[in-house]
């Protein structure tokens, strides 16, 4: 029997359990873009169920179907002009009143839709009963009850949709779009429109955005009404305050649904997410658990992540020899070399480093799913303030600590253009997860017992360049810029590990494809440079390069041209320079490479360079999302502030402390 396919949306406020039901629905079947032409991340997933696929779109979070922001712009576009045969609203059970603004906006859409409740659980274990008979009766659609982290009611709502289906159930507007006193003008403007409005917009729902005041739909009208315009917009003119008459129309539906369907048998009682935020949320003593908490994180990926690094470099590298010493007779020296020396060296050398990014991805990928992240943002937002930023800037900038491009892809939850672009030029500072490999691979040998301190310094520098570089920035290029912060604190619950392992895999995958394509295509270039033309490292075109930027090299304390090579590739990934330096120094871990890079640098230098690396310009794949989503302008603005402060910085730190060390 032929399969049958069609379309879903899921839509819901942003912190309501979107992804988690999208997750437990789709698993691995699904796939993360960018909407054609926009920065924000399209998600979409299929579901093989009986005689079905179902094909899921996880539209953005949002409040609204106005077209204030891109999320609700995006959101109502795909419904009206990709018609999905059905729509899943999602509602948080804890706040039902809150979510319900946005079901009464889809439902004005008139398509089939269906409501999941969820976190029911949570719901009721704070004295919040929902009557599901009568909402369903009250709104003419059905309703599903949902706990989605442990995967109830999911099997329901599949089942739910096929029925909806297979009825061709359409779903109606229960409640007046207008109060009476503003409803002559509404018929008035339907009638301007009738004939004039292109499908698929519906005439109904156009003609209430319209008299709402909506800014893309005027525009719109502009163009299609053309000579029936003047009559429109006096229309208009006269009746400014009809947009009181439609939101408080929907109030009151929400109210009186509200008052026959939820009742809280303890409404006084104290949340349990009301006393974890007594503390969390405190200026000092949130504070002070946002360090405890950040610090236990680092410290666990680190303390557990390192064994397993080691362990995976000497896999690696006994199984490159291994594999060097049964093919090298069958090939020539030249690819024996380029392929066991270089791309596998290199490569393999990079690969080891991935547990760090699996212990840091799964750390965060709780705290967002428990519904701390968003307590992050609050509390840091009187710090962020002081570089003209608020708290929504610090999420980027503490998933930066993994990854800088999914650091600049979360600036999309900065709606103020300025904001988001200066977030963006100062997340490249923050210290990704590949520049602390990097900084841990190295730091032990060039401080022994000292290096986790020094860790932690060259951390603290980052951190306070970020500050620095953002006050100057606010006060020059960003002055006078000032955004409000709102940001709704979704209640604390159990994490739903389904989600954070997908949430994992994603970034895991992410970075092993980069270490196959573009770091092992690097030091495969990199190892043919440095051995052409004679195979003499020595007389080697890399050697050349590198020795033209000696005089810079040596004011930074670099007395050996491949520690400015080695800094040059992390261009192309931050790994790149363990990677670049295993194939110049032709060692591997077992054999010492930190040792021996550390036997060329005085204290000063092993600082200067260390300093260097962590400021460096951004990698490839940063500057290529920095582009795609501020432009080239903020690009080279990224780059050249980058390189001038990390060389800058390098010089002080080996001219400073060069004076003091003997």
């Amino acid at each position: 029997m032929q399969q049958k396919h069609f379309k879903v949306a899921l839509i819901g406020q942003p912190n309501v359990g979107k992804s988690t039901v999208f997750n437990h629905l789709t698993g691995l079947n699904q796939h993360v873009g960018n909407w054609p032409g926009k920065t924000i991340e399209q998600k979409t997933g299929k579901i093989n169920y009986k005689d079905y696929v179902i094909e899921i779109c996880d539209l953005p979070g949002t409040y609204s179907l106005t077209s204030n922001s891109e999320e609700e712009r995006i959101s109502r576009d795909f419904i009206i002009k990709e018609k999905p045969e059905i729509v899943i609203v999602l509602l948080n059970a804890t706040s039902l009143e809150r979510s319900f603004y946005l079901l009464s906006e889809v439902l004005l859409l008139e398509v089939p839709t269906i409501l999941g409740i969820n976190m029911a659980d949570i719901a009721k274990a704070n004295g919040i009963e929902i009557n599901y008979s009568m909402l369903e009766e009250k709104l003419k659609i059905p309703a599903v009850e949902l706990v989605a982290s442990k995967n109830l009611g999911l099997y329901e709502l599949v089942e739910k949709t096929i029925e909806v289906y297979e009825k061709k159930q359409k779903s109606v507007l229960p409640f007046s779009a207008i109060k009476s006193t503003h409803k002559r003008e509404l018929d008035e403007l339907s009638e301007i429109l009738n004939g004039r409005i292109p499908k698929p917009y519906p005439l109904k729902w156009f003609s209430v955005k319209l008299l709402e005041g909506d800014k893309e739909i005027t525009e719109l009208s502009k163009k299609w009404l053309k000579d029936k315009w003047n009559e429109a917009h006096k229309i208009l003119e006269r009746h400014e305050d009809a947009y009181l008459d439609i939101v408080g129309s929907r109030y009151e539906w929400i109210s009186e649904i509200i008052s026959l369907t939820v009742k809280n048998q303890r409404p006084q009682e104290i949340l349990i997410t009301d006393r974890i935020d007594r503390y969390a949320t405190h200026p000092y003593w949130g504070m002070a658990l946002l360090l405890v908490i950040a610090a236990t994180i680092f410290s666990l990926t680190y303390l557990v992540a390192i064994p397993i690094v080691n362990l995976l470099s000497s896999g690696i590298s006994l199984l490159q020899s291994f594999l060097k010493d049964t093919f090298q007779s069958y090939l020539s020296p030249f690819f024996s070399g380029l392929l066991f020396d270089g791309v596998f060296g290199g490569a393999g050398m990079v690969i080891a480093f991935f547990p760090t990014l699996v212990f840091f991805f799964f750390f965060t990928g709780i705290l967002e799913d428990v519904g701390y992240l968003s307590r992050i943002a609050y509390i840091m937002d009187n710090f962020m303030h002081r570089i003209g930023l608020h708290g929504k800037s610090f999420l980027p900038f503490f998933l930066g600590f993994g990854c800088n491009v999914p650091a600049i892809l979360g600036t999309r939850i900065i709606e103020e253009k300025k904001a988001r672009m200066l977030t963006i030029v100062l997340s490249p500072f923050i210290p990704c997860t590949a520049r602390l490999a990097v900084l841990t691979f190295l730091a032990p040998a060039f401080f022994g017992r000292y290096s986790f301190l020094v860790m932690l310094a060259l951390i603290m520098v980052n951190l306070f360049a970020v500050f620095l570089i953002g006050k100057f920035l606010s006060k020059t290029l960003f002055k006078g810029e000032k955004s409000a912060f709102i940001m709704e604190l979704p209640l604390y619950h159990m994490p739903d590990f389904k989600t954070i392992s997908i949430y994992v895999y994603e970034n895991i995958k992410s970075f092993i494809a980069k270490a196959a394509t573009i770091i092992i295509l690097v030091a495969g270039i990199v190892w043919v440079l440095a051995n052409y033309p004679s195979g003499n490292i020595e007389e080697s075109i890399l050697a050349s390069f590198g020795k033209t930027l000696e005089p810079l090299g040596t004011l930074m304390g670099f007395p050996d041209w491949r520690l400015s090579v080695a800094l040059l590739t992390s261009f192309v990934a931050k790994e790149n320079t363990v990677a670049t330096l295993g194939i110049l120094y032709g060692v591997s871990p077992e054999t010492g490479l930190s040792e021996r890079v550390s036997s060329v640098l005085s204290f000063p230098a092993a600082l200067s360079f260390l300093i260097v690396q962590m400021l460096f310009i951004p990698c490839v794949a940063s500057v290529a999302v920095i582009r795609q989503e501020a432009g080239w302008r903020w690009t080279f603005l990224s780059i050249i502030l980058s390189l001038f402060v990390s060389v800058a910085a390098g010089i002080f730190t080996f001219q400073i402390i060069g004076l003091f060390y003997a």
